[in-house]
């Protein structure tokens, strides 16, 4: 058996993108050992994958679910942790090499900081840690020698193209979208389409929020934000192509005309293993990407009468300061809030344009003020949720 070379911490291995990245450390089992978990509500699911890794330690959302855990687990040795101080305890465990950081929303940002600040090299799908706090998660980053290995396809994507080519010489960056459920529909059904449409994605299997995020296209909105901020690039670099065959995940124009292309079957394992194994590249589990058989790759403009989500999120784009901020909390309640059918798919632009045009933006020098900003956006939903409620009365 080979020696172990990575010890692995997963913030987030009940979701989706943690899920995919413990079937790719069943594959390379010689290779990797799983040191933390974090997880949120799913103490089954946990419990399951603690009998099978055997970490040293874990964390879950509150106190219920430790004790439910403890319950599931019987006799253990692993240590179980809470809330904000457990999942930061986690992420910067001292044994860890890896922090993949996957836990979704803002929720993922303290723990993101906590392992980036201890140097962990850190592969990333929490695009919102980026969004909201790109410049101090570089900044960080570069004192502490962490190195960010981007996990989103796209991401993953720009970051192959990019490899050993000077940002100098970049004109442009495209990120591509599937265009989600909703590509085709006609525009005056859009705003009363319902929560089971929306969750149907034709490509990706994501979870809730991201799904929905994906309906709207406000994820691609982040996506750029959180490209500006990872690649070093300015606003103006930055595109989207609407890609519906999901086979180019990114692509970069070059100063000389050249276009380099990434490309590969449409399952997330691809970039995760990518993550988990660089420098190198592994043998996968997957079948070659068959381009014949394909034999068609279309690409076209966002249309933002369709996708007006995307159009605020190139506008705190541009704006900067904490207008990306501002963006992803009031997205983050009012997806919550659709997620819940307690508001349609037509208001979720209605909330957050709302917040946009209700806050003046302003410098953020550190992590509190990115934390104010956001409870003060959160807060100002509730507020509107309350007037809409009053005027419907």
């Amino acid at each position: 058996m080979k020696d172990i070379k990575k010890h692995l911490v997963i913030l987030g291995s009940t979701g989706s993108i943690g899920q995919n990245t413990l079937d790719i450390v069943r594959r390379f089992r010689d290779r990797y050992r799983v040191v933390g978990l974090a997880a949120g509500r799913n103490t089954r699911l946990l419990a399951e994958q603690i009998a099978e890794f055997q970490p040293g330690v874990v964390a879950v959302e509150s106190k219920k679910q430790t004790v439910e855990l403890r319950r599931k687990l019987g006799r253990t040795r692993v240590r179980i942790l809470s809330g904000e101080e457990g999942y930061e305890e986690v992420a910067s465990d001292s044994r860890a090499d890896l922090v993949v950081s996957a836990i979704t929303g803002i929720a993922g940002l303290k723990p993101t900081l906590a392992a980036i600040r201890k140097g962990k090299d850190l592969a990333l799908a929490n695009k919102e840690s980026m969004v909201v706090a790109g410049q101090l998660i570089r900044k960080m980053a570069a004192r502490s020698g962490s190195r960010i290995i981007p996990i989103d396809s796209e991401h993953s994507g720009v970051f192959q193209c990019l490899s050993g080519k000077a940002r100098k010489f970049v004109r442009k960056v495209y990120l591509t979208a599937s265009g989600g459920p909703f590509l085709k529909v006609p525009l005056e059904e859009l705003a009363g389409k319902t929560l089971a449409e929306a969750l149907k994605h034709p490509r990706w299997k994501m979870g809730r929020k991201v799904t929905i995020d994906s309906a709207t296209m406000m994820n691609k909105g982040l996506e750029l934000i959180e490209a500006r901020w990872l690649f070093g690039l300015r606003p103006g670099q930055l595109g989207v192509l609407i890609h519906p065959q999901s086979i180019v995940h990114a692509l970069v124009e070059f100063c000389d005309g050249s276009v380099l292309a990434q490309m590969s079957q449409t399952d997330m394992r691809v970039p995760i293993q990518y993550a988990l194994s660089y420098p190198e590249r592994w043998e996968a589990a997957l079948p070659s990407l068959d381009l014949a058989e394909v034999r068609s790759l279309e690409f076209l403009p966002v249309d933002e009468q369709r996708f007006p989500l995307f159009g605020l999120a190139r506008r705190a784009l541009a704006s900067g300061l904490s207008m990306p901020v501002v963006l992803n909390a009031a997205n983050e309640v009012a997806v919550q809030a659709f997620l819940e059918e307690k508001i349609t798919f037509g208001e979720i632009f209605e909330v957050v344009n709302y917040c946009l045009n209700h806050h003046r933006p302003r410098a953020l020098t550190g992590l509190e003020d990115i934390l104010a900003v956001d409870r003060e956006t959160r807060d100002q939903v509730q507020l509107y949720f309350k007037n809409m409620k009053g005027k419907t009365a």
